[in-house]
């Protein structure tokens, strides 16, 4: 239906859809990269009680102080160089909010992502008017530095993503091809999302940030069993930080989440190791599996697998719908990704479960 306020909406809206979670009741849901419940009563009660606020009637820090200084110890960086969101979906709108400047002779700021990669790279661009060149991922779903170097000499963006591990492969971006494409980026910020790191078997990505100016970490608890903090962070260039600072709510992260996270990354970092451990002996199990039943499953450096079936994957997907298993379909993208499942690692039995379906699905 058109308006007169129709004339007032953003005409790149139109080219995206709003993100809604597939709606439901599941028994066994593994579509949302989640990790499964791993805390034992006894850090659950604690970590419920350092969440606890000393007061209703007051704001959250505005600066998120013990927040940042706990993000900044992690990663043995100074915590003016943190800066904290709700998820790493906020802090990806915030950079594309503060670094949207068109080049001189460009009508609009360029973001340049690999294909396929975090949809929100691209949706959060397009809603801000900003352009998105998207450059295909090698036959082995590692980065093309020849296209990438192309695309970044020809559209000059204002920000590259790069993701690794990468959503939806699971895939372990080359660290020479990542240097690549940093130094052909020299005049833009290049951010490597670490979404998954804890899942990595390499961990070295850190040194980019310490090697190149142009270099800024993403990083999030939501994958690691905190989805419900709702907490990602950015580590960066000072300069970045401040601006980016200038355009963030000044109470972006509630107090719970804020002492909430900080517990967790001062007081369940061992824990937290523990538990990706045993995601990760979970995922090659079932991959070990997959590939026995002939399907094509990439090694994964992620908490999922990404599965090729050989054929298109929505008829699998409704399948294993129906027997009350939820994964994440691919077909509607087309191309290469049309037989593609991205399947999360879950517990031993909701894995087992996903396996008698998948069986009887094919």
């Amino acid at each position: 239906m058109t308006t007169p306020l129709t004339e007032l909406i953003r005409r790149e809206l139109a080219e995206i859809t709003a993100y809604v979670p597939h709606s439901g009741a599941y028994e066994v849901r593994l579509d949302a990269n989640e990790a499964p419940t791993w805390l034992d009563d006894e850090d659950r009660a604690a970590l419920a009680k350092a969440m606890l606020p000393t007061s209703l009637s007051r704001y959250p820090d505005a600066r998120a102080t013990d927040l940042r200084a706990a993000i900044a110890r992690r990663a043995g960086v100074d915590a003016d160089q943190v800066l904290v969101g709700s998820g790493s979906d906020e802090v990806i709108a915030l950079l594309l909010t503060a670094l949207d400047r068109p080049r001189a002779g460009f009508p609009a700021a360029t973001v340049v992502t690999p294909s396929p990669t975090f949809v929100m790279y691209r949706v959060s661009a397009k809603g801000r008017g900003i352009k998105v060149v998207e450059v295909p991922l090698d036959k082995q779903w590692d980065l093309s530095v020849s296209s990438m170097r192309a695309a970044i000499e020809i559209s000059k963006p204002n920000i590259v993503f790069l993701a690794s591990p990468n959503n939806p492969t699971g895939t372990l971006m080359s660290p020479d091809r990542v240097a690549a494409i940093i130094e052909t980026a020299q005049e833009a910020l290049v951010v490597i999302d670490e979404a998954y790191a804890d899942f990595a078997e390499r961990g070295d990505q850190a040194t980019f940030l310490a090697r190149y100016p142009n270099v800024a970490l993403l990083g999030t608890l939501s994958k690691v069993g905190f989805a419900a903090l709702r907490v990602g962070w950015l580590i960066g260039p000072k300069v970045v930080v401040d601006a980016v600072d200038k355009v963030r709510q000044p109470y972006n992260l509630s107090v719970p989440s804020q002492l909430g996270a900080t517990f967790v990354l001062d007081h369940l970092r061992d824990e937290i190791e523990t538990a990706a451990k045993s995601i990760i002996r979970e995922r090659e199990r079932v991959a070990t599996r997959l590939r026995e039943l002939g399907l094509d499953v990439p090694t994964s450096q992620a908490n999922f697998l990404w599965v090729g079936i050989g054929r298109p994957a929505e008829d699998v997907f409704h399948k294993l719908a129906a027997r009350g298993v939820l994964v994440r379909s691919f077909h509607e993208r087309g191309g290469r990704l049309a037989d593609r499942l991205r399947i999360t690692t879950g517990t031993p039995a909701e894995n087992d479960r996903l396996l008698e379906a998948l069986i009887a699905s094919l």
